[in-house]
């Protein structure tokens, strides 16, 4: 039997830097349909990264290396209650 998987997109809001922005986006969507990525607040550099169903564990894994590798700062934004899957 195989195994069930949660069929939704999983919404993540973090903040960036303004600059890392667009390579984010280019680096995320370059991997064909494994997550979207979109600008909710410019003045706060705050984005909506949407991930399909069955990727969350490599959008992790490659915003982890991000971080680690080339230092990106990704947060949650001030006043956030938390992502919404």
């Amino acid at each position: 039997m195989g195994v069930l998987v949660d069929m939704q997109t999983v919404r993540k809001i973090l903040c960036v830097d303004r600059r890392e922005i667009h390579y984010l986006r280019t680096t995320l969507e370059s991997y064909d349909g494994m997550a979207v990525v979109r600008t909710i607040d410019p003045s706060e550099a705050r984005i909506e990264i949407m991930i399909s169903p069955g990727c969350e564990w490599l959008v992790s894994e490659l915003l982890a290396s991000m971080e680690k590798n080339e230092g990106i700062v990704l947060r949650i934004p001030e006043n956030f209650s938390g992502n919404r899957a």
